[in-house]
């Protein structure tokens, strides 16, 4: 099975209006609510593509026990640890003239010392038996900035590769951890090395600890340094739509093509179909099944001629 993680988990509620303009009253037009967080849309993903699938996480308060029934009505096994904390809500407001989304996102619940306990030892737990694990998102108040490096050590004991997607002070100090994976976007890169030139910061990025690094170059594509070398991948062409979600969808790729033992071009062409798909997709964070299919065979990966 794929172990995801989601530290602040997220009941995602997505309203849909005519026209989003300041400083007047909307009517909502359609409401969608589901489980959310990066680490349960990547599990969703995964699960869509018939993976077994493991989420571990927080939830808590009423929003959490709501999250739990949307989860369980998925085929992903819930695991998540239970909070004396609420869980938040993250709101997105989609614009249904322009496509455009506007995303207002709660900070979580304060996590307190005995509940991370119990998280640690419940992942350990289920370390056994994962054919690999994704660590994703941001950290609820209470855990600290080094709380992913702890838990990719965890993870390497066990023998089981673990991808990293998460940013700023968690992101630094988990890549020294050395995950097999790690896929930050352009913004996080530039953060994480001073640098915005994609090779430079993808390159220098892999040299602070990580086997990997995937950079999400947004409707470009992927740029990967790996161990066999530096590999572009990009859709056939520019794809609009809600981006909400691309990001996860990749990581979702990439994972199932590790678990699969596919060669990086295969991996990559995944990532990158998927992501565009769920762009595609009507409903914000999912992808079109239909448009992945179609676009597998389409994705344009090549290998660079710059040293990884």
């Amino acid at each position: 099975m794929i172990l995801t993680v989601t530290l602040n988990t997220a009941l995602d509620l997505t309203y849909r209006v005519p026209a989003l303009t300041p400083h007047a009253t909307h009517r909502v037009t359609q409401v969608i609510e589901r489980p959310g967080g990066k680490g349960l849309n990547v599990a969703r993903v995964l699960a869509a593509l018939g993976h077994e699938t493991v989420a571990t996480g927080f939830a808590g308060g009423a929003t959490g026990a709501m999250l739990r029934d949307l989860l369980a009505t998925t085929p992903v096994r819930d695991e998540l640890v239970a909070t004396a904390g609420p869980t938040r809500r993250t709101v997105a407001v989609v614009d249904t003239t322009t496509g455009d989304t506007t995303q207002l996102n709660e900070p979580g619940p304060a996590i307190t010392p005995a509940e991370w306990a119990g998280f640690r030892t419940r992942f350990t737990e289920l370390l056994d038996g994962a054919r690999a694990v994704a660590l994703c998102g941001s950290l609820p108040p209470g855990i600290h900035v080094g709380a992913y490096a702890e838990l990719i050590r965890l993870a390497r004991a066990a023998a089981v590769p673990v991808l990293l997607d998460t940013s700023g002070e968690p992101l630094r100090r988990g890549i020294a951890a050395r995950p097999d994976l790690v896929k930050p976007n352009a913004d996080e890169l530039a953060q994480l090395t001073g640098s915005r030139e994609p090779h430079r910061a993808t390159r220098d990025a892999r040299r602070r600890g990580a086997h990997a690094v995937i950079s999400s170059l947004g409707p470009e594509g992927l740029l990967a340094a790996t161990p066999e070398g530096l590999w572009r991948a990009a859709p056939p062409a520019p794809v609009k739509g809600n981006p909400t979600g691309a990001g996860d969808s990749a990581v979702a790729g990439l994972l199932s093509g590790l678990v699969d033992e596919a060669p990086w071009p295969e991996r990559l062409t995944r990532a990158v179909a998927l992501s565009a798909a769920t762009v595609l997709s009507p409903v914000a964070g999912e992808y079109d099944p239909s448009a992945y299919e179609e676009l597998l065979p389409r994705v344009k990966v090549t290998e660079d001629s710059v040293s990884a």
